[in-house]
């Protein structure tokens, strides 16, 4: 199994999903990630604001913003390896890394609702 790791931009917590105003994209990537998890993926979150060794201590990391800068996070490593940058990983994406399907084959005879097919 594949290890995911998510390097956010400086978060008010660990998860950015917090306060008032709480940006949807984060909402949809702790969502998703904690999904994969529950498919046996192996993924982690590390927070600029609160876990900034994490960063100076993969070479990767610090590499990428060396050259990029904080504003290019999140960085998304499978396996130690660039993945993305500057966004999240979709369902899919995660799916795909975990070896596994995000949707329900459609059967004959179903009806569709119009967001899962």
């Amino acid at each position: 199994m594949k290890t995911v790791q998510v390097f956010d931009p400086a978060l008010c917590c660990s998860t950015g999903v917090c306060g008032t105003e709480v940006d949807q994209a984060l909402v949809t990537a702790a969502a998703d990630l904690e999904w994969a998890k529950q498919q046996g993926l192996t993924a982690e979150r590390f927070n600029l604001a609160q876990q900034p060794l994490a960063f100076a201590e993969n070479p990767v990391v610090k590499d990428f913003l060396e050259r990029s800068g904080p504003d290019a996070l999140p960085l998304v490593l499978v396996d130690g390896a660039i993945a993305l940058a500057g966004r999240y990983p979709t369902r899919d994406e995660l799916a795909r890394w975990a070896g596994v399907a995000t949707l329900k084959p459609k059967t004959e005879g179903s009806t569709c609702c119009g967001g899962c097919c």
